[in-house]
């Protein structure tokens, strides 16, 4: 006999969704997660307009800055898009995660505070069902994240090509001077200031490990300073301006996966594989994949099926993001780094396009 329906392996933003998808679809579910709520992490916190609305239909809506489109610039150009439709969201991860939370305890998602080491069945083609920290469910859906435990104890993990790009993140205490996210080029990394309340605003930075370490920065930033202080418009607004909290950090940032399931297993968010968070579209992206994933879950049907199922849908709701992600990381990352803004600048119309698809 099963203790729940779902076992969802991950307390983040993707895992409470997914697990609150599960309610919403009248499974019962459980939740692993050793660490307590609110959770943060690095990330640029900027909700593209999709994930908001996906959040909405969760029954979810935090509290946050409103986000009217993006902006790229380096040294002399700049070019941004305003969303045609309903505007983003900058939330802070903290509130985000704590308003997910809430929702998951209303419609009864119960959360066992406890890690995952082992999946003890449940990843053989015919298992009847999975277990794991104890508990037995129907289905395990892997939201662990990049680093997944699951994923690794599911023999899915694929080692990454390319080279290893890494994030760092930092609040700051000062009114938000614009109502964009902005995207800043510098020669070897890129920094997005996101406001995620009406006196704060989130910096992160994105580049590889090297970039990222060079200098020491200043107010105990270390790379995530150094890198703002080569950016003269930027360091100058931030001048000043108090921390908020500590500089925080993740990576490396892309991962693979040799698939998204085996067995009553299902990879899910950033565990099911990730490439680079330069487009901002991550959440709205795991999201997603958490309607799919509930949705494609059958009772009846054999784990192999639900796999299938799952497959499809993954590679269909992640291809348009991935694509445009490894095409622009990978210009990000070559000779041509030094072409991406002044070439938006020369096509708005294509820029707003890119923007527009990513966004909803």
């Amino acid at each position: 006999m099963t203790d729940c329906d779902v076992l969802v392996v991950g307390g983040g933003p993707v895992g409470l969704a997914a697990a609150v998808e599960a309610r919403l679809a009248g499974l019962s579910a459980v939740v692993v997660e050793p660490r307590g709520t609110p959770v943060d992490k690095a990330c640029g916190e900027g909700l593209m307009p999709g994930a908001v609305a996906a959040l909405a239909r969760l029954g979810v809506h935090p509290a946050g800055h409103p986000i009217a489109g993006f902006a790229y610039a380096d040294a002399r150009h700049r070019v941004q898009h305003r969303f045609r439709g309903p505007a983003g969201l900058g939330v802070r991860r903290t509130v985000l995660h704590a308003a997910l939370a809430a929702r998951a305890q209303e419609v009864g998602v119960e959360v066992l505070r406890a890690r995952v080491g082992a999946v003890e069945e449940g990843l053989e083609p015919g298992a009847a069902q999975v277990r794991a920290a104890g508990v037995r469910a129907r289905w395990l859906l892997a939201c662990d994240g990049l680093h997944s435990t699951v994923r690794g104890l599911a023999g899915l993990s694929r080692p990454a090509r390319g080279a290893a790009r890494f994030g760092l993140r930092r609040h700051y205490r000062l009114s938000p001077w614009t109502d964009l996210v902005e995207v800043h080029w510098s020669h070897e990394a890129e920094v997005y200031v996101t406001p995620v309340a009406p006196d704060l605003v989130g910096v992160a930075v994105l580049g590889r490990r090297g970039a990222l370490r060079s200098a020491r920065g200043r107010g105990g930033g270390g790379g995530l300073e150094a890198v703002v202080d080569s950016v003269p418009a930027l360091a100058g607004r931030l001048r000043g301006a108090v921390p908020d909290g500590p500089v925080r950090g993740a990576g490396p940032l892309r991962q693979r996966t040799r698939a998204r399931s085996r067995g009553r297993v299902l990879l899910v968010g950033d565990a099911s594989g990730y490439v680079d968070a330069l487009t901002g579209e991550g959440l709205r992206v795991g999201l997603a994949q958490a309607r799919s994933a509930v949705a494609c879950l059958d009772a009846g049907a054999a784990p192999g099926a639900v796999g299938r199922a799952y497959e499809r849908a993954w590679a269909s709701g992640t291809r348009e993001a991935r694509l445009v992600t490894e095409a622009l990381v990978a210009v990000a990352t070559s000779p041509a780094r030094g072409a991406v803004v002044p070439a938006a600048a020369l096509a708005p119309p294509l820029f707003a396009g890119v923007v527009e698809r990513l966004a909803r």
